[in-house]
């Protein structure tokens, strides 16, 4: 092999790739983010975000060649399970408990949601990143508390609301800001949860709790 095919367009960007560490990554991530929580997507720029970390534009042009990809790679990166390890054996005490969890990080979650609001309609690399990154992985979660009280008897397996409850879930985070200028804190789900959630599913008593006549 020669040193000129060794030192190729693929070798050099990857070389030039290699330089980012994934500390730094993080940083860029936090970032763009960050920024688009605070101004909206469209407000952003790759150079004001160089700006604001110190680098230089071309460094993140190398790494993500436009906005969209940026933007996509750092939802991806933020991916997590808010809803993750909830499982006390009951299924209301599971959808309070995700209640409390997602009033927890309702704040940064639904702005980021709502500053991507356009932009996700427009292109669809961003919108599947965004599903990926914060909607996908609770809606699975929720599905597997629901399963559990489906197998523990607490719910009937073809009960109608079950395929609501993550819409309801959702919706109502992304909604309060909009009737009320609030974001839908742990207290305001846990109503909901208790006031909309468990009466859809018929859980307004523990099982145990219910009438012999039932």
């Amino acid at each position: 092999m020669t040193s000129q095919a060794a030192d190729g367009p693929d070798m050099v960007a990857a070389s030039r790739r290699s330089k980012i560490t994934p500390e730094r990554e993080r940083e860029f991530f936090d970032a763009v983010l960050e920024q688009i929580r605070e101004c909206g997507y469209e407000s952003v720029t790759m150079e004001g975000v160089a700006a604001s970390t110190r680098c230089s534009k071309s460094t993140l042009y190398r790494q993500w060649k436009t906005k969209p990809q940026f933007v996509a790679a750092a939802l991806r990166a933020n991916r997590r399970v808010r809803f993750a390890g909830i499982d006390t054996g009951s299924l209301a005490e599971d959808l309070r408990q995700a209640a409390r969890a997602a009033g927890e990080w309702s704040g940064k979650d639904t702005r980021l949601l709502h500053a991507l609001g356009h932009a996700v309609t427009a292109d669809h690399q961003l919108a599947q990143a965004l599903r990926e990154a914060l909607v996908y992985p609770e809606i699975a979660a929720l599905q597997e508390m629901l399963a559990r009280g489906v197998a523990r008897g607490e719910v009937r397996a073809d009960h109608p609301a079950l395929e609501y409850i993550p819409a309801m879930m959702f919706g109502v985070l992304r909604v309060r800001p909009v009737l009320s200028g609030q974001y839908a804190d742990s207290d305001y789900l846990t109503r909901f949860v208790e006031a909309t959630v468990l009466p859809a599913l018929g859980l307004t008593q523990d099982p145990g709790c219910r009438s012999r006549d039932d």
